[in-house]
This record gives structure tokens, sequence and C-alpha cells, in this order.
């Protein structure tokens, strides 16, 4: 796991839109796994700039939404869906055909779960997924004591997961109270994952997925076991990291053949 500390929340979005486009650089025809949120839309924002200045093309990708709302009218300004629409596939150029989110208005959720794993596989699975953490370690809708092994499914959403999402609504009732989500295995199956995460609220999560024991109290922390984990966050979000020193001893002193930013 590679530990990348910025000064600020647009740092991390510069320094981890440069791993993405590294990555999609490398493939024949990327496929993107895409989180919503605040976390990651700084780094939709240089991968904008990257795209209008012609340093990245991602006219040919493929991607992959981590998450949906059940219940929610996909037209809905909130539904992710919608959130993908115009934070990520108009601003990158993608094309909406081969922009996928889970159906959260599916008649049968189980079948559009699986339904969902299939169609990363026949993809070709996802080159670099974008991830942020929630302020109870969850990744994407993995709330604690989610199994790692578990597949794209329904879940319910914590008290405190719907309460951090009140922000987007009018109302906490607005809120839906479940979702269909990748799992931790299907996350764990992406060639690349990037973990993204900005402020103080983020602290404790950050420190316990990244030090503390592998455990499902913390889903994030199973990105321990991941071949090729980055994690890129800013110095208030770094707060509680006991080695952080060491994290950025590391990353000044990287050759320029191993740099991405």
């Amino acid at each position: 796991m590679e530990i990348v500390i910025c000064p600020d929340a647009d740092e991390v979005g510069r320094v981890a839109a440069a791993k993405v486009a590294q990555v999609c650089r490398a493939a024949e025809t990327p496929v993107l796994g895409l989180a919503t949120g605040s976390s990651p839309l700084a780094i939709y924002r240089h991968l904008q700039a990257m795209v209008a200045d012609g340093r990245l093309d991602l006219s040919g990708a493929s991607a992959f939404a981590l998450d949906e709302y059940v219940g929610l009218d996909p037209a809905h300004p909130e539904s992710y869906r919608s959130v993908i629409h115009r934070t990520v596939t108009e601003p990158l150029g993608l094309d909406p055909a081969r922009v996928h989110v889970p159906d959260g208005a599916a008649d049968d959720l189980e079948e559009a779960a699986a339904a969902y794993d299939r169609a990363i596989r026949d993809a070709g699975g996802v080159d670099v997924q974008i991830l942020g953490i929630g302020s109870n370690g969850h990744i994407g809708f993995n709330e604690p004591t989610s199994s790692f092994a578990s597949r794209t499914r329904i879940k319910t959403l914590a008290e405190r997961t719907r309460l951090d999402n009140q922000r987007f609504f009018d109302s906490l009732e607005e809120v839906p109270t479940h979702c269909l989500t990748q799992g931790l295995g299907t996350i764990m199956e992406a060639r690349h994952v990037l973990l993204v995460a900005q402020g103080a609220n983020k602290a404790p999560a950050v420190a316990a997925s990244v030090e503390g024991p592998v455990s499902s109290m913390w889903p994030a922390s199973v990105l321990q076991f991941h071949q090729h984990a980055t994690v890129v966050v800013d110095e208030e979000a770094a707060a509680q990291l006991q080695l952080a020193d060491y994290y950025r001893h590391v990353y000044a002193g990287k050759p320029a053949w191993q740099r991405f930013a």
C-alpha cells in the first residue's frame, strides 16, 4: 500500500488524477471504477482538464459506478446515475453507452446485482477503482461487518451513513435506506485501487484502515491485502497516521520512473 500525503484537498485531486491517467494510458481500452460523494470530485476536475488540453483521451473507456440507491428515481438529481452523468460522463467525454450504474430500480434486485458483476467481468475487469471512505470506514456502501468476499448486492445503509449523506437531500427522511453496492470482493478484483480522503472527520477511518488490523469493522482495511493500492489524503485526513513522516519520506525519495505525479 502506497500512502501519499498532500498539503490540501485540491492537491489530493491532482495527484490522484495523475495516478488514474497513468493506469488509463497503459490500458488498451481502460475500464474505470467510479465513486460518488464529495471525495472524488477534485479527481474528476483534474481529469477533465487533462481531457480538455489533450493529455488524456477517455473516449474509448468504459466505466462502472460503485453503487446506486434503491428506490430512488434514476432521474432524481441525487441518484448516482444522475451524479455520474453530470460529474464524470459529460466532463470527461465518456460514451454514455459505456458508463454503467447498478439498477436500483430493478424489480429483481438480486438478479440486477449478479448481472452487474457479470458486466464487469465481461468488460475485462476494472483497471483502476476510485474510492472514497466513509467516516465509519465503509467503501462503496460496504458498511462495517461486510464480508471481505462479498459481491454486488443490496445493503441497508447505516444511520451514520444516511446522516453523512443528508447534505445532498432536503431532509433525512428523503435519504434512501437501501442501496445496491459492489461488494468488497468485487472491489478487490480491480487491478489498481485508489482511495482518497480529505478533512479531519476522515482521519480516524484513514488511520484505522491503513495502519490498524484488517477487520470487517473497518471495511476499507481490506485494501491492505491489495497488490496495487494507493491512498492519497490531505494533511487533515492524515492527522492520526502514526507513520506519516515515513510516508512523506518514502514519497519524496521515489525515483522518477516510479512517480506518477
